[in-house]
């Protein structure tokens, strides 16, 4: 079974914004222990987001090699299984 069927990022590296490559997903806020209740974030038709809990700004953007930018940001949920 999958971890999570919905991307999920944070920002634990301190970013001004993170860019994603999808606009439907669960924001973090930091790697477990420290993260905030998970929230579902839909960047919508502007793309732009900010987190209501961390402040993080989430910018859509189709264009990324991979899911997100910067790369840390993408939560893969290992560590919390640690």
């Amino acid at each position: 079974m999958a971890e999570h069927a919905m991307a999920h990022f944070h920002n634990g590296v301190g970013a001004s914004e993170v860019r994603v490559a999808v606009k439907e997903f669960m924001c973090v806020g930091a790697p477990p222990p420290f993260d905030h209740p998970h929230i579902f974030i839909d960047l919508g038709a502007d793309g732009d987001r900010v987190c209501g809990y961390c402040s993080t700004r989430f910018v859509y953007d189709p264009t990324l090699p991979g899911v997100c930018l910067p790369a840390e940001c993408l939560w893969d949920g290992a560590s919390a299984a640690a």
